[in-house]
């Protein structure tokens, strides 16, 4: 009875692990053939860290390869919830909290997700950098980013705009480049061991493609210059806004473009929208007597009248329908040359209705009004030039003195240089080129004619005209010596809301050129609702005035100074 009672124990215990192995057989048996993939993925996850390699963003340049925009390292924290025992997260989130200047609640949050890779902060600075390495956390690492530094601050920021903590382009030129700018991200695969602690080895890895660099034809020295002078008119006459543009007449190319209000490129979050736009490309406004050239110069090319032909200018006061129109200061007996340059508006429409409406408004879609100039810059807008079907029966007194019809500070920076270059309507542009790490050009932009507007003789006489402008007319003021100057002054009243000419908002301009006789630049300057002065002739032209004079002698020494060089390597080569 023993002997059987202790056979069947022995059989019972045999038959358990024999049936206990056959279980673990048929458990590794369905391991081996049906949890393989997804028992190594979770190992090749413990041991294998995916990383993705940034590309460096390309560097943006003036016209001088003076750095406008580039990339500098910076550590970006993460840490490895999976790793980091929940009794230390506490301690970790009060001490990174301090040093990060975040709330607590954040870190807390992106401490209790169950992953092995978690960002905390991107792109800190050295110094919070070297404080949380010296609390030795296990669970944390940086990993080396770059982030997009702008080196002369608010400089040009309406230009250049801005990229985002991932280097993607969000404003300005660069969201317009953005294709270029970015690059091509890599990847990496490096080995962690089993306590999860990197080591310096690489499984594989795809380099990035760094992104290409842009060269403008903005010069820094001339920003500075345009960007100074129109500051102090902004705050000096307490503006709402106000823009310049100064461009080569002869090629287009824009040499400064600012606005105000400003902002800082490096200190961009939080700023509205208003401060950010691009007035000088994407604002419209009426631009007053700066368009009366549009009928100056449709009058010679048709040859209509000369320059000391005589208007009676009806002593201030002129009815045109049912519309009475003004002078700002009564005039008797005026030459044409003297109804430019006094800028008398009865005398401009009694040429306007010589002309007729379909001469002026061919002369306004040659010189570019109502159509995008085609700046290689994002936000440009068309404007508004009306075609005669569309005017009422006062638009002849109105559209010629720069009323009904709607301008950008661009459009007049390339209307203008056609008085400045012969006659010839040039296609601005800002981008210069763009090019490899080789300094090899993909895409490089060349002066554009986009029309020929005047004959060399109209644009000539027109010149002499303008400079009759600042020396003897409205534009005393943009009057600089030992250097002569070709413009136009302008003071457009604002539309209300109810459609009705404000009596207290104004926009103040001057458009010229210098040097008179061989222009090298061509400067617009609008300032929106200036007060207590609003006259063009007062607070634009002295921006005008200042800029142009520090400008030329700039570029004369620029260009001595190659001259010099060209002269030094000639003789050396002998």
């Amino acid at each position: 009875m023993y002997i059987s009672d202790y056979r069947r124990r022995c059989e019972a215990v045999f038959l358990f692990f024999l049936i206990f192995l056959l279980l673990c057989i048929a458990r590794l048996f369905y391991v081996q053939f049906f949890r393989f993939n997804y028992l190594a993925e979770i190992a090749r996850k413990q041991h294998n860290f995916f990383v993705e390699l940034e590309p460096r963003r390309g560097t943006i340049f003036d016209i001088n390869l003076k750095p406008q925009a580039v990339n500098i390292p910076v550590d970006s924290l993460y840490a490895s919830p999976n790793s980091i025992k929940e009794k230390d997260k506490e301690i970790i989130i009060t001490k990174l909290a301090s040093i990060l200047n975040v709330n607590s609640s954040y870190l807390r949050d992106r401490m209790s997700r169950k992953k092995s890779f978690i960002w905390l902060a991107r792109k800190i600075t050295s110094e919070q950098t070297e404080a949380i390495k010296k609390l030795n956390i296990k669970g944390l690492g940086f990993i080396r980013e770059s982030k997009r530094s702008y080196p002369n601050s608010y400089l040009g920021s309406h230009i250049l705009g801005f990229a985002g903590i991932d280097n993607t382009g969000l404003e300005g030129l660069e969201l317009y480049l953005n294709k270029y700018l970015r690059g091509e991200p890599g990847w990496g695969v490096y080995l962690r061991d089993a306590r999860q602690n990197k080591l310096d080895l690489w499984q594989q890895m795809v380099l990035p493609k760094d992104g290409y660099d842009v060269v403008l034809t903005i010069d820094e020295v001339v920003q500075y210059i345009a960007e100074r002078e129109l500051d102090k008119a902004f705050k000096t006459h307490n503006a709402k806004g106000a823009c310049i543009v100064v461009m080569d007449p002869h090629t287009g190319a824009i040499l400064a473009l600012a606005n105000r209000p400003t902002y800082d490129l490096n200190d961009h979050a939080g700023v509205n929208k208003d401060v950010t736009r691009n007035r000088a490309i994407c604002d419209m406004f009426e631009p007053g007597s700066v368009f009366k050239v549009v009928t100056a110069s449709a009058a010679f090319e048709e040859k209509r009248v000369k320059e000391e032909d005589r208007f009676f200018c009806e002593n201030g006061e002129y009815r045109v329908a049912n519309h009475i129109l003004h002078d700002h200061e009564p005039k008797g007996w005026l030459t044409f040359r003297e109804v430019i340059e006094e800028s008398s508006n009865i005398g401009t429409v009694k040429v306007a209705q010589m002309l007729g409406p379909d001469i002026v408004y061919r002369y306004m879609k040659l010189f570019g009004f109502g159509n995008k100039t085609g700046i290689d810059m994002l936000g440009e807008i068309n404007g508004i030039a009306k075609s005669p079907r569309q005017w009422s029966k006062v638009s002849i007194s109105a559209i010629p003195i720069g009323q009904e019809v709607g301008v950008t500070a661009i459009q007049l920076a390339a209307a203008y240089s056609v008085f400045a270059n012969g006659g010839q309507l040039m296609r601005p542009y800002i981008i210069q080129e763009v090019r490899d790490k080789q300094k090899e050009a993909i895409r490089r932009n060349s002066p554009v004619m986009i029309s020929k507007v005047l004959s060399l003789d109209t644009a000539s006489r027109m010149r002499k005209i303008l400079t009759g402008v600042v020396e003897e007319g409205t534009g005393k003021l943009a009057k600089m010596e030992g250097l002569s100057a070709a413009g136009k002054t302008g003071t457009a009243q604002k539309l209300e809301p109810n459609g009705a000419y404000s009596h207290s908002k104004f926009v103040a301009s001057f458009i010229g050129f210098a040097p008179a006789e061989e222009p090298l630049v061509t400067i617009v300057v609008m300032v929106d609702e200036p007060h207590p002065n609003y006259y063009g002739g007062v607070v634009a032209a002295p921006v005008f005035k200042n800029v142009a004079h520090d400008v030329i002698k700039y570029l004369k020494t620029i260009q001595q100074e190659n001259v010099t060089l060209s002269l030094n390597e000639t003789k050396r080569a002998y």
